[in-house]
């Protein structure tokens, strides 16, 4: 299922006692759609999602959906590593009207691929909710095979995958071995031009609080044939892309937002705030 080329893992807005500033929710929401964004998805790593209890995502669940209004969509980050608590939190969610949801694989508890397979089962026979599958091995110490995220694409709901394994070859595989309306993202924004390149759909961006009008342009000159163009305009956002990642995410995010006059807050702990030189670092390539 193709959501739109350009999707953005939005931060959550704090207040300066770290609740969710809802307002700033709204202004961020616009900001994002206004510059580039396809989609949203809410509540994911960057939207620092461990540090987010069950009802402060509902409510955040129902806050993007009532803003969205059907403009766009809200894919819902509602995986963890317990089964039934993802279920639960699904089902919630599908209540709620959410478009979609963000599944990561189970982390912590290292499941082989027989367990991923079941876990993934397990949710998407309990929601009739597309369902984006997001492997990122570098987060959750457990990798989803071509041959697992093959199998669930064979399941009706099982839509999309985030692919953040960082590894071309696999995810050229993936590619190739799945139906062509299973949708493949980017979850690296380095890697999304190279990822398209190889015919996945488009990307699941942090950068896009940033630069998201220039990552569209890229992606639509792509489209549109023009390599040239949009391996320029790669090249000259992969310094920011890069510098983004200078410090666990989404601080440094934070930091360039609040540079563009944008407050979304502080991030939680155990995250801390950019450091003075960062901040200066991130000024310089802003």
């Amino acid at each position: 299922m193709f959501f739109g080329k350009l999707l953005t893992a939005m931060v959550t807005p704090f207040n300066e006692h770290d609740q969710i500033d809802f307002e700033k929710v709204t202004a961020l929401m616009n900001h994002l759609i206004e510059n580039g964004s396809d989609g949203l998805v809410v509540a994911g790593t960057t939207g620092e999602s461990p540090t987010l209890t069950h009802d402060e995502k509902i409510a955040l669940f129902k806050h993007t959906v009532k803003i969205a209004n059907g403009k766009y969509p809200i894919i819902a980050g509602t995986g963890s590593n317990n089964t039934r608590e993802t279920i639960q939190l699904t089902k919630e969610a599908e209540a709620i009207g959410v478009d979609a949801v963000l599944l990561v694989s189970p982390y912590y508890n290292k499941p082989d691929q027989a367990g991923l397979y079941q876990h993934f089962l397990a949710v998407a026979e309990a929601t009739a909710l597309p369902i984006m599958l997001y492997n990122i091995p570098g987060r959750t110490m457990v990798h989803l095979t071509v041959e697992t995220i093959v199998a669930l694409s064979k399941i009706d709901n099982i839509v999309s995958v985030k692919e953040s394994s960082g590894n071309l070859d696999t995810i050229s595989e993936i590619i190739d071995l799945t139906d062509e309306q299973f949708t493949v993202y980017s979850g690296d924004d380095s890697l999304t031009l190279p990822l398209k390149a190889i015919g996945a759909d488009g990307v699941v961006s942090v950068s896009s609080h940033i630069v998201g009008n220039e990552m569209k342009a890229m992606l639509d000159a792509f489209d549109h044939g023009d390599v040239k163009r949009a391996s320029a305009i790669h090249r000259e956002l992969l310094p920011i892309m890069r510098g983004l990642f200078m410090a666990p995410s989404p601080a440094p995010v934070k930091a360039a937002l609040r540079m563009k006059g944008i407050d979304t807050g502080s991030v939680r702990l155990p995250l801390v705030n950019v450091s003075e030189v960062e901040e200066q670092f991130i000024k310089g390539l802003l």
